[in-house]
C-alpha cells in the first residue's frame, strides 16, 4: 500500500443514522450500504447491536449483517454490552467495536454504565473477541471533551487506552465526540498514543465548531491514515448535547485528492449516495462542500 493511502471508514450507516427523525428500515439501510460499497469505501459501520427501545433507528442489525456476506469490504459492528457482542457474534459480524467514554458522566448518560463498569465491559468484550478470532476495535469517546464534565486529561486517555489494548483491542479510535478538539489539542494527544502504541490508531471528528477538517490534516501529520467520516455530514451522539454532525465523507475524501493523498473511494459514486441518501430521508444532506462537488467543480 502506497505511503500515500488513507483508509476512510464509512459510519454512516450507523452513527449517520441513529439520531434521525425518519427511522429507515433495515432494507434501506441495506440498500444504503451497498451504494457505500459501490463507491469503493473500504470500511464501513453498518450496524448497532443495542437495544430499539434506546435507538429504534438501529433495529434490525442482526438481517443487515446477515445480508452481508462474501465482499471485501471490512464491516463493523458497535456493540454496548455482553448481549450485544452475543447477538453479533451470533449473527456473524467480523469486526466488533465498543465506545467506552472517558468520562463518569458520559457513559452514565450513554449507557448507563459507571466510568469503570463501562471500561471492564469494554476490556471483557476484546478479550472475547480476541478469543473468537474477530477483529476488534476500541473508541474512547470524548477523548478531548466532554459535554458534562469539560476536558479530559490526556494521562486519563493514556489509562483507558492501556486497559483497552491489554485486553486485545486490534485498533484505537480517538474520538471527538462534541467536536470540541482544535489542531493543537489534536497533535498534542495523537502524537503521545501514536509513541505509545504500535497498533492502528485512528481518529474520528466532528465537525461541530468547523474544525474537522484542519484536525484531520493535524492527526494526518502526526502519522494517522486511517479517519472515520460519515455520508453527508449525518451524526452527533443522542446522548451529548452540543454534538452535531461527523466529518463528511465527502469533505475528508476531496480534501485528500486534491492534496495528493490516494483513498480509492469513486467521488462520483459518493455523490450517488449522497442523492440517494437525501431521497429515503425527505431532505438534502451533505458537507461543506456539497455545493460546490454538486458543480462538478
Amino acid at each position: 500500500m502506497s505511503d500515500k493511502y488513507v483508509f476512510i471508514n464509512e459510519v454512516g450507516p450507523r452513527d449517520g443514522l441513529q439520531n434521525q427523525d425518519v427511522h429507515l428500515s433495515k432494507e434501506d439501510r441495506l440498500n444504503l450500504i451497498h451504494s457505500l460499497e459501490e463507491a469503493n469505501l473500504p470500511g464501513i459501520e453498518v450496524a448497532s447491536f443495542v437495544s430499539p427501545k434506546s435507538v429504534p433507528q438501529m433495529q434490525g442489525a442482526n438481517f443487515i449483517v446477515e445480508n452481508l456476506k462474501d465482499s471485501k469490504c471490512d464491516y463493523s459492528v458497535l456493540v454496548p454490552n455482553l448481549q450485544g457482542y452475543q447477538e453479533a457474534k451470533d449473527a456473524g459480524a467480523q469486526t466488533i467495536s465498543v465506545v467506552p467514554a472517558a468520562t463518569e458522566q458520559m457513559n452514565q448518560k450513554n449507557i448507563n454504565m459507571s466510568l469503570d463498569q463501562s471500561i471492564r465491559t469494554a476490556c471483557e468484550i476484546m478479550s472475547l473477541g480476541k478469543s473468537d478470532k474477530k477483529k476488534t476495535r476500541a473508541y474512547i469517546a470524548v477523548a478531548w471533551e466532554c459535554p458534562y464534565e469539560g476536558q479530559v486529561e490526556e494521562n486519563h486517555v493514556l489509562k483507558i487506552a492501556d486497559q483497552l489494548i491489554e485486553a486485545g483491542a486490534d485498533e484505537l479510535i480517538l474520538a471527538d465526540t462534541i467536536g470540541a478538539a482544535n489542531p493543537a489539542s489534536v497533535k498534542s494527544l495523537v502524537s503521545k498514543i501514536i509513541d505509545r502504541y504500535s497498533i492502528q490508531i485512528s481518529a474520528h471528528f466532528h465537525d461541530t465548531r468547523a474544525l474537522a477538517l484542519v484536525n484531520v490534516w493535524s492527526a494526518l501529520n502526526c502519522g494517522i491514515k486511517k479517519f472515520d467520516s460519515c455520508i453527508g455530514g449525518l451524526g452527533g451522539c443522542p446522548f451529548a448535547p452540543g454534538a452535531s454532525g461527523n466529518l463528511a465523507t465527502e469533505d475528508i475524501v476531496n480534501m485528500l485528492h486534491q492534496s495528493g493523498y490516494e483513498t480509492n473511494v469513486n467521488e462520483d459514486k459518493l455523490m450517488n449516495a449522497i442523492d440517494q441518501t437525501s431521497k429515503v430521508l425527505n431532505y438534502k444532506i451533505g458537507g461543506r462542500m456539497i455545493n460546490w462537488l454538486s458543480k462538478g467543480s
